[in-house]
């Protein structure tokens, strides 16, 4: 389609730019909009579809665990008969979420709408039921927000470039702008027909760099305060990690998307695949929220329609939670304390919520803040004492009143919070191995800068050394460079992708060679060893894993 032509088809108006910005208007969000959304913080993403039916990936198992042929045809068996979309919105509103997001056609080209451009759709499976059109209304009967993830590539379209297994196989005859005319036609009848939507929700814009544009500007069109995130291919509204949580940004929003999965699948991944702890599901939602960011955790739904009762379980505990210490998520900004290992805070009005998830001391000891602490309250239970200074706040938690998962203080200060500059909140673990000089067998793509073996020695568990993914052997070597003695390590490891770490040995440099004084198994997110004290100038973690290794923080303490 032509720019003239979409100029007749939007209006003048939709093509309008901004003397601030010198941009089109349609590129950026409707502020409203964007407002709402990061109030609301949390939402369920659900992948679902045919595929349930082998308990394998969506779209990713098309010709890879799944034949092609056999993939293509699932559909033909696809009858959930228990699926139910105002149980579905349930189990969403019993969590706290307050939006859904659903997988309307992913990269396996199939669509749960009554789609008029392709017979490859829920319509002619046995169900024939607009799974679409029952759960946008299910949302809106229930006041959920209600948006469409829609996948940019397609490998089952004929005119897509590239097909399964994984995209990486080229068609020898293809028609990428007939396939672009379909993909938009596919977005049109989703918001006409189905919105008003929060989101499109678009998905590895591969062969898509100039052509997102398009997207943009049409879906805008059709409606102006919808938003879209950052995989049209040539950027949108918001920044959407994967299967990580965001790090602190005040200035882009973004999203972190993350499964409930313990296996962190994202289609439904059988009977034992199991979920994260509820535990996890807090970390990463105050972690979320405390950088400023959403969550939106996905479930995958059973191949009868169910959403796992043991998913919707765990989801309903995080509601539980959410309905006590609600009002230190929703509607919150990150800050002004950046996340880190301590834990996370949330701030609005004249108030601070501090989610301390792990004390490192008798006290929380936090940067000073040009503003003065009113009160403090432990809103999990207990009591807390503070004492403010002009270097500093500390406060003081007796052991009885933190709670194991989440001690919630509110700071209650004289002027409005929002106002204050984010601060980082140091560790006071007194490790020998930060400013130690750092080596490592190998770095993610040799990019030191950002996976080198510096960032598991410098005291930021937001940072990370990372080897490249066929890695299995790997070592990571700190020098002192003089003689230091210690007795104790705190290793963490980058669990966000799962634990790769099957076994690790700590080497003391012994003249030319290197001396074991410890072994042990998996690592996992944390974990704490203690030993005879050692002395050496250099000393060696060497792992034995799988997928690719990678090290939050490596720390030695006497």
């Amino acid at each position: 389609m032509t720019m003239l032509a979409l100029s007749a088809l939007l209006g003048a108006g939709a093509l309008a730019q901004t003397a601030e910005t010198n941009q089109p208007s349609w590129m950026r969000p409707d502020p409203a909009a964007l407002a709402r959304w990061k109030d609301m913080r949390f939402g369920m993403f659900i992948h679902w579809g045919p595929v349930s039916l082998t308990a394998q990936e969506i779209g990713w198992s098309r010709g890879a665990q799944t034949p092609v042929d056999v993939y293509d045809n699932l559909y033909k068996q696809f009858n959930p008969t228990k699926f139910n979309a105002d149980e579905w919105v349930k189990v969403a509103k019993d969590a706290g979420m307050k939006y859904i997001i659903l997988t309307t056609k992913h990269h396996d080209g199939f669509c749960l709408w009554d789609t008029k451009l392709t017979d490859y759709n829920i319509m002619n499976a046995p169900f024939k039921r607009d799974v679409v059109k029952e759960l946008s209304a299910a949302c809106k009967k229930a006041g959920l927000a209600f948006g469409t993830y829609y996948s940019t590539c397609d490998w089952h379209h004929p005119d897509f470039p590239f097909t399964s297994p994984g995209g990486n196989v080229k068609r020898e005859k293809f028609d990428l702008d007939s396939y672009n005319r379909y993909l938009l036609g596919q977005l049109r009848e989703l918001i006409t027909n189905y919105g008003p939507l929060l989101t499109i929700w678009n998905d590895v814009p591969q062969m898509f760099e100039g052509r997102g544009v398009n997207t943009i500007r049409m879906v805008r069109g059709l409606q102006p305060d919808i938003l879209i995130n950052d995989r049209t291919g040539d950027g949108g509204d918001y920044g959407t990690p994967e299967q990580s949580v965001g790090g602190f940004n005040t200035e882009r929003p973004w999203e972190s998307c993350m499964t409930i999965s313990a296996h962190n699948a994202w289609a439904w991944g059988g009977s034992n695949d199991g979920v994260k702890s509820l535990a996890a599901c807090l970390d990463m939602l105050v972690r979320g929220s405390g950088g400023d960011g959403n969550i939106l955790l996905n479930v995958g739904p059973r191949p009868d329609g169910m959403i796992d009762p043991e998913q919707s379980a765990r989801l309903k505990e995080v509601g539980d939670w959410l309905a006590k210490y609600g009002d230190s998520i929703y509607g919150t900004r990150g800050g002004p304390f950046k996340p880190g290992a301590w834990g996370a805070s949330t701030r609005k009005a004249n108030r601070i919520y501090l989610h301390v998830l792990k004390f490192e001391g008798d006290t929380l000891e936090l940067p000073a803040i040009p503003a003065k602490v009113m009160s403090a309250r432990v809103l999990t239970g207990g009591s807390v004492e503070f004492k403010q200074t002009g270097t500093g706040i500390t406060l003081s938690v007796p052991a009885a009143s933190r709670d194991a998962m989440d001690t919630v203080i509110a700071l209650d200060i004289d002027q409005p919070a929002l106002a204050l500059a984010p601060l980082k909140v140091a560790r006071r673990l007194g490790s020998l191995t930060v400013g130690a000089k750092a080596t490592a067998s190998n770095v993610y793509q040799q990019q030191a800068a950002q996976y080198g073996p510096q960032a598991a020695l410098d005291d930021d568990p937001e940072s990370r050394w990372a080897t490249d993914a066929a890695t299995k052997q790997c070592w990571l070597e700190a020098d002192f460079g003089k003689p230091v003695t210690f007795s104790r390590a705190v290793i963490e490891e980058c669990v966000d992708y799962g634990v790769r770490v099957k076994s690790f040995e700590l080497q003391a440099k012994d003249g030319s060679g290197w001396k074991t004084f410890f072994k042990g198994g998996a690592i996992g997110k944390r974990l704490e060893v203690k030993f005879d004290p050692v002395t050496t100038d250099s000393v060696r973690l060497d792992i034995d894993g799988e997928n690719g290794p990678t090290i939050s923080e490596f720390q030695l303490f006497l």
